[in-house]
């Protein structure tokens, strides 16, 4: 978890914050004299109660009359700014965080793979959803307090002062007393809504890794393990959020009761002197009503400082993000048109933290229209190697060439528009069959899917659907099964008869006989593609125009079929064991 970012670094907040309050300024401010007019309105009311006081005390009922109108008409006008102060404050929070997760989301798809996998795809939920919403909340309640709480405080010690100036020393010690105690409490909830948030990421990281792999949870008897392990996590989190909560319900009763003895205390003190001071009578009333705002300024201080500490430490998380440099970029340059040649001339590359590298000195050339298969045992970089084609990662060392251009020096709408990547786990989103293959080619016609689905042998089954290629895909596309939804990933991936197809062993959930007419149909629709094939089965890649053999990292071998049956004793291996297997299954 990245906690590079501290939350106690405002300038690194506020260039966070900033670009968003700079967007907004008008409806910030239309809040923000909401809420002068409402502090005003709040502030002068105690004045006009001492007015009646007077007027009451001198028999004027005249006077008492118009002070009760101003009075009114004061509490209305209170009433008015401070409806318009919610509406502006909420607007003003809305668009911000619309905004602001609208850029994470942004940002994020320009990543790299190592960078999804530096924050960890769960935490980037967490703080394009938690911890906007932390932010949202702080912005709202900032312009619904924070503009108010000076004008408050400064309003409610003068006016206190001039009231009754004997009792400035009471105003002055109150104000210290209660911002020591408000300073301890927030110092403490600082570091621990940090701590929270931290736990927040752990429990939603172990929460997705226990749903998303359910399947080997309850193979392996697993459940009691992943409940233990999400219990520790949650338990973490709740123990921090407790004390939090201890917290609290120690500083907020502690400063109301030390308000209300002080606020006794100056009636007592007042009281006691009030036949050498007759004209305190009437300011009692005011007086303490000044009190109570500028107790009152104080305590929204301290929610202000809280809600702000816990979101400075979201806009910590969001600042992380945003201002995360994409570790690969590509060149601002005019979109070409690449044949669908391939070449790797001398390729390194090892991912984030391994000591080892996953390939080592890879060359090879693969012609327009050829097909090139790819064998190997389990971690010999088969996957890693397709990879680079399309450039998810640079290799460390070395070139990739893609139509004769580096692939470091191509646009990359060029690039991803060239190739196409059918992945063994196949991932359709949610919304409608056309919607998943129109990712292959936006502006793809019904035609367009049937040609695709017939080369990629879904037809049959998408025919039998409801309402054909407007069916629904479920989320995770639970409603297919294995077959289907790889059936479905390679017809997105040759609808727009891309010039390279990449199929990392993208068949294995497929029937021979459904294989076998893939393969046939892509050899015929598909003839000017380069087609690179990652198999586990050689019988998938028999008939290529060039094997690659991979162990540990390198190209061992390489050659056709009959070449390699000859020659590579790794092929062999394989070849072997596959035919006696099948030998045994007949």
């Amino acid at each position: 978890m990245d906690q590079s970012f501290l939350a106690d670094s405002g300038e690194e907040i506020m260039k966070t914050l900033w670009p968003y309050l700079r967007r907004f300024w008008g409806v910030e401010v239309a809040a923000m004299v909401a809420t002068f007019v409402y502090a005003f309105a709040n502030l002068w009311q105690p004045k006009l109660l001492q007015g009646v006081m007077n007027a009451i005390i001198k028999g004027n009922n005249d006077a008492v009359v118009r002070y009760g109108v101003e009075l009114l008409l004061l509490a209305l006008l209170g009433i008015i700014a401070g409806v318009a102060n919610t509406i502006f404050s909420a607007r003003a929070a809305l668009n911000i965080s619309t905004k602001m997760r609208s850029d994470i989301y942004h940002h994020v798809q320009k990543f790299a793979f190592a960078d999804i996998e530096k924050f960890a795809a769960s935490n980037l939920v967490v703080r394009m959803t938690n911890d906007i919403n932390q932010v949202q909340g702080m912005i709202m309640q900032a312009l619904q307090i924070v503009a108010r709480v000076p004008i408050m405080f400064i309003g409610a010690l003068v006016l206190a002062m001039m009231t009754i100036p004997e009792m400035w020393w009471m105003v002055v010690l109150m104000i210290v007393i209660v911002a020591i105690i408000a300073w301890i409490g927030l110092t403490v909830l600082g570091k621990k809504f940090g701590q929270v948030q931290g736990y927040i990421d752990q429990v939603n990281t172990i929460a997705r890794e226990n749903l998303m792999g359910v399947r080997v949870v309850k193979s392996f008897n697993q459940e009691a393990n992943q409940e233990k392990k999400f219990a520790g996590a949650s338990d973490k989190m709740t123990k921090v959020s407790v004390q939090i909560g201890y917290i609290f319900s120690m500083m907020m009763p502690g400063v109301f009761a030390f308000a209300n003895i002080a606020i006794g205390a100056a009636v007592l003190i007042i009281g006691h002197n009030i036949t050498d001071h007759p004209a305190y009578l009437a300011a009692i009333a005011s007086f303490v009503g000044y009190m109570m705002q500028l107790f009152m300024a104080i305590i929204n201080a301290g929610f202000i400082a809280t809600g702000a500490t816990r979101a400075f430490v979201s806009l910590g998380r969001i600042g992380t993000v945003l201002q995360h440099q994409p570790s690969m970029a590509f060149k601002d340059v005019p979109e070409t048109e690449l044949s669908g040649s391939i070449e790797f001339n001398h390729v390194t590359f090892s991912y984030p933290g391994d000591a080892l590298p996953t390939l080592r000195d890879v060359s090879f050339k693969v012609e327009p229209g050829e097909m090139v298969g790819i064998v190997g045992a389990t971690g010999a970089g088969k996957s890693t190697l397709a990879q680079l084609i399309p450039r998810l990662f640079d290799p460390d060392s070395g070139q990739i060439k893609v139509g004769g251009s580096d692939v470091r020096d191509v646009a990359e709408a060029t690039l991803r528009d060239s190739i196409s990547m059918v992945l063994q786990r196949a991932t359709l989103f949610s919304g409608t069959i056309a919607q998943n293959l129109r990712q292959g080619k936006p502006n793809a016609t019904v035609a367009d899917m049937r040609w695709a689905a017939d080369v990629a042998q879904s037809e049959e089954f998408i025919r039998r659907l409801d309402n054909e290629f407007d069916a629904t895909v479920e989320e995770r596309s639970a409603n297919f099964s294995g077959g289907q939804k790889q059936r479905l990933a390679i017809t997105r991936g040759v609808i727009g008869k891309p010039n390279i197809l990449i199929m990392d062993d993208s068949t294995s959930a497929l029937d021979a006989r459904s294989e076998r007419l893939v393969q046939e149909a892509l050899a015929r629709e598909l003839t000017g593609t380069t087609t690179v094939i990652i198999a586990e089965k050689i019988s998938s890649i028999i008939h290529a125009d060039q094997i690659l053999v991979m162990d540990h990292g390198q190209v061992v071998d390489r050659g056709t079929h009959e070449q390699l049956v000859q020659s590579s004793p790794i092929y062999q291996e394989i070849y072997t064991t596959q035919k006696a297997k099948e030998g045994r299954n007949a």
